[in-house]
């Protein structure tokens, strides 16, 4: 079987050194494995996804000369897809309706000592929508209460008698079977009202739909791993082999990302950076 891989970025902004770093290694590890490289556009969030930020990342992405098979992927064509998955869990018992706001959960958790955090730094959800009784959970629905859907972190894990686990290769070729601890995040969020997926069950989607055999992304994603091998077991998919690799960082020493204004790949086009001189300063 030919391996697959993809490139799978957020058209919410302009590509900078970090996607640039991701994309070539994807890139490389395609070629060296004879595979074919897919581009995906995880635009599911319609609010902060623009038009012109895909077609800028493509751009980009040609200019730099990494080339991609198939047709692109956008998120946004496949909403059914999340839905019926989603549907699935539900059915299942797996997920439940929250109907907490940000500040709810924050005023419950205030005053808990040492309240654990998922990985990102975010704190645990305390589960008070879990303990709702069916007939609330119905009122609540037929009132038109906004609410969000999240996983039964504890009931799902105790679904599944295997233990869990992915094969991750880093940024090299050497195999490790890394154990998935899917509780470290809670009844994590699936969906909300202003997004019909969330990124962890989208990705899980997409890679399965797409065939995906090798997921290359940065080492901030490496513990989201364990939720989506969960999800992937869950639905009763394969899972891929996982390439977590390093961060490109500012001077100091912080993730770039658009959050924090990192310098385009445009900016740096426009400055007159070659994609040469760009592939050079990567390490490619």
């Amino acid at each position: 079987m030919q391996p697959i891989l993809r490139f799978a970025p957020s058209p919410n902004g302009y590509l900078h050194l970090g996607h640039a770093y991701s994309a070539l290694i994807n890139a490389r590890i395609a070629e060296r494995v004879g595979g074919k490289l897919l581009l995906r556009m995880e635009n599911i969030d319609s609010n902060r996804c623009k038009a012109e930020f895909e077609t800028a990342i493509i751009e980009d992405l040609a200019w730099l000369g990494v080339r991609f098979d198939g047709e692109i992927r956008r998120q946004s064509d496949h909403l059914s897809d999340y839905d019926a998955a989603l549907a699935r869990l539900v059915a299942a018992e797996l997920a439940y309706s929250c109907f907490c706001t940000r500040s709810q959960i924050a005023r419950a958790v205030e005053n808990r000592t040492g309240w654990s955090r998922d990985p990102d730094g975010s704190q645990i959800y305390p589960g008070t929508c879990r303990l709702l009784s069916g007939a609330e959970r119905q009122r609540r629905t037929n009132a038109r209460r906004p609410f969000a859907l999240r996983i039964d972190i504890e009931k799902a894990r105790a679904s599944i008698e295997t233990e869990l686990v992915w094969r991750e290769f880093g940024e090299g070729e050497t195999e490790r079977l890394t154990r998935a601890e899917p509780q470290a995040w809670g009844d994590a969020v699936l969906a909300r009202r202003d997004i019909a997926a969330s990124y962890h069950i989208a990705v899980v989607v997409d890679d399965h739909l797409q065939g995906v055999t090798n997921v290359v992304r940065g080492k901030d994603l490496f513990h989201a791993t364990a939720l989506h091998r969960l999800l992937q077991t869950l639905f009763g998919w394969s899972a891929p082999a996982y390439h977590h690799h390093d961060l490109v960082r500012d001077e100091r020493g912080d993730k770039l990302s658009k959050r924090t204004a990192a310098k385009s790949i445009r900016s740096l086009r426009r400055e007159g950076m070659s994609a040469q001189e760009i592939r050079r300063r990567l390490g490619f």
